[in-house]
């Protein structure tokens, strides 16, 4: 079974940018793509980026029991599939959540093995500069999620590691090199080498 990695940060911190580096990185690494109700951003692709639903369609699936996590953010709500999931896993792949604390929190309930990772900003003026700066929101909504990042950072001791995206290449490398040491873990690496371990035993 492959490695189940959650990544968490507040919006404008880079997560999604620093997801995608780190997938052209690290091969047998992908990232789960997850349901939302909000609707797309320029040059967002549905089944790509999201699956972008109504409201009823995410009750539905919900109410059958069809997430591992799900929440609300920003008065939209995001859930990733358990079925898609655990079938990328039983594949042998390593899965990434991005996902919100409310949803890693979820997720550790059911996969107790999950790697959860907080990435945070170098300071709380440069996150709101990149909220600025990436021209995508209007300043009462950039306010709202300044706000609300304060609030989620206060959850950065819930997680198994810290990266702080300062220099986008640190952080990367930081990111890497968690993947890296989560695969030559014991349980990973027994699966991986049963053949040479019988050889040598």
């Amino acid at each position: 079974m492959g490695n189940l990695f959650i990544i968490a940060a507040p919006s404008g911190c880079g997560k999604t940018s620093l997801v995608k580096a780190l997938i052209k990185k690290i091969d047998r690494l992908c990232v789960s793509i997850s349901h939302t109700t909000r609707k797309a951003r320029p040059g967002e692709e549905d089944g790509k980026n999201y699956f972008f639903v109504a409201k009823d369609e995410f009750d539905t699936i919900k109410n059958s029991n069809g997430f591992i996590e799900s929440a609300k953010v920003f008065d939209n709500y995001y859930g990733s599939a358990k079925q898609t999931v655990q079938d990328l896993l039983d594949q042998n792949q390593d899965v990434v959540l991005e996902i919100d604390w409310q949803g890693a929190r979820q997720v550790k309930n059911s996969f107790i093995d999950a790697i959860s990772i907080f990435i945070l900003p170098p300071s709380i003026s440069a996150l709101k500069e990149r909220l600025t700066n990436r021209g995508q929101d209007e300043q009462s909504i950039i306010n709202r999620r300044m706000q609300d990042a304060v609030n989620e950072i206060q959850h950065f001791d819930e997680f198994d590691y810290l990266v702080i995206n300062d220099d986008f290449d640190t952080a990367l490398s930081d990111l890497f090199s968690i993947v890296k040491s989560q695969r030559l873990g014991l349980k990973q690496q027994t699966q991986q080498q049963q053949k040479l371990l019988k050889q040598l035993i």
